[in-house]
């Protein structure tokens, strides 16, 4: 007795593909696991005949993966690995993996000479990237050029890339530096002055924030720049340098704790005690509440800039065509040991804190 034999089916797969589209086997693979090394005429090309083959492209694209690239930067940085914290506990939510990755380039260097992680290109692996730590718009640039989607912390983007649709959040350090400035006239200083290196755009920015305070109390701005990236030189150098030229600061606002930190050192030295000679502020809250005496400072969320990070990241995976998205992430404005008033008793009426905001 005969037994019905069902005709077996004929997998398709890279070798069909490729005759049909006339290119090599290899481009096939390229093609298919996205790389942006191949013509755009001929990606076509090798869709198509993938579709003509009934070849279903979709399944080749379920990775769930994004890298998390950090530039520029130490790995245990303490405000930067908390934002890879944050962002690795909205891709677990979501089921998705993170890959982490460290990555130093140049920002001198022409977006076309740079040299990607390669696992980065590989879209079979890679859906997109998060960018964290110090970016220049080279690597923007790049990323744009190669088509691979990606969300940038803005507060650490040097220079402006041309022309870019990237998905952008920021830290807002412009109001939280504004904030701190008005704390410190409302203590009745009027002879602040800045410590940070405003070459990065970080410092910059809380800078701003500075500035716009001190003008719109008709005060002089009084500025210490240390070409720098090592943060708590340029608070110890940027101090010494202050009270070198005879400035007659009462108050120290310091880009950030780490800067802080050098302020504290660099007053110490000098015969200051904080805050009954001199008060302190700071920015990031990474480690003020470790100093001695607690340091004022602006607080910074960095858990939730990583999770809004994947957040929008993903958004832009479900929809690549949508405009490029745009989030901005308050301070909060804490008051600790390092500041003090000195207004006489009949003026502390005026001494009044900025208004604080928080994140729900």
């Amino acid at each position: 007795m005969k037994k019905n034999i069902k005709p077996q089916k004929i997998k398709t797969g890279l070798r069909e593909i490729a005759a049909a589209a006339n290119v090599s086997i290899p481009t096939v693979s390229r093609v298919l696991n996205g790389s942006s090394r191949v013509d755009p005429d001929i990606q076509k090309t090798v869709m198509n005949a993938a579709a003509m083959l009934n070849v279903d492209l979709s399944q080749r694209n379920k990775t769930k993966a994004l890298a998390f690239l950090l530039s520029n930067r130490a790995m245990l940085h303490a405000f930067h690995s908390r934002v890879l914290h944050g962002a690795e506990t909205c891709c677990a939510t979501h089921g998705w993996d993170m890959i982490f990755l460290s990555f130093n380039y140049s920002p001198n260097a022409n977006w076309d000479e740079l040299h990607l992680p390669k696992v980065v290109q590989r879209r079979d692996i890679v859906r997109a990237v998060i960018l964290a730590g110090t970016n220049s718009a080279n690597l923007i640039d790049l990323l744009d050029h190669k088509g691979i989607p990606y969300v940038v912390l803005g507060n650490n983007v040097i220079g402006e890339p041309q022309d870019s649709k990237s998905d952008v959040i920021f830290s807002d350090e412009t109001q939280g530096g504004q904030d701190m400035t008005r704390y410190l006239i409302s203590l009745g200083h009027r002879h602040i002055g800045f410590v940070g290196n405003i070459r990065l755009p970080w410092f910059a920015r809380c800078f701003a924030g500075y500035l716009r305070a001190m003008e719109e109390a008709g005060l002089a701005p009084v500025h210490s720049s240390i070409d720098s990236e090592d943060d708590t030189e340029i608070g110890y150098l940027g101090t010494k340098s202050l009270l070198a030229h005879g400035e007659p600061v009462t108050a120290i606002f310091a880009g950030n704790d780490q800067t802080a930190h050098g302020v504290y050192k660099a007053s110490r030295d000098s015969g200051l005690r904080i805050p009954d000679d001199i008060s302190v502020a700071g920015c990031d809250d990474t480690i003020g509440a470790l100093l001695y005496p607690s340091l004022t400072t602006i607080r910074e969320f960095p858990e939730q800039l990583g999770k809004q990070m994947v957040e929008m990241i993903l958004n832009r995976v479900a929809k690549p065509d949508q405009a490029p998205q745009r989030v901005t992430i308050p301070t909060e404005f804490i008051k600790r040991d390092s500041c003090r008033s000195i207004f006489t008793t009949q003026h502390m009426a005026f001494d009044e804190a900025p208004r604080r905001v928080t994140i729900r």
